[in-house]
């Protein structure tokens, strides 16, 4: 995969985001190993609660919170997906 794709996506969102303002999402596409796909999807299927995105989005707050982000945005995120799996 090209380094630069990821920067590729973001400049792309950026205009994006000039034109639609409101857009708080960013679509994303990313190769994973088998191993963690199907660990993904297990999780998956015994907690309906949860889909593929909101495994993928609290995975990504989880790395960048322990990685010292300090947005508060990230945090936030993190905080609620450590505190809901006992909920799900």
């Amino acid at each position: 995969m090209d380094r630069n794709h990821l920067e590729r996506c973001v400049e792309i969102n950026d205009a994006c985001q000039s034109v639609e303002a409101s857009s708080s999402y960013v679509s994303l596409e990313a190769e994973i190993p088998e191993v963690l796909y199907r660990g993904m999807k297990e999780f998956i299927g015994s907690h309906p609660n949860w889909d593929q995105y909101r495994v993928m989005s609290s995975a990504i707050a989880h790395f960048l919170f322990q990685n010292g982000c300090g947005d508060r945005a990230v945090t936030e995120r993190y905080l609620n997906d450590l505190f809901s799996h006992a909920e799900a």
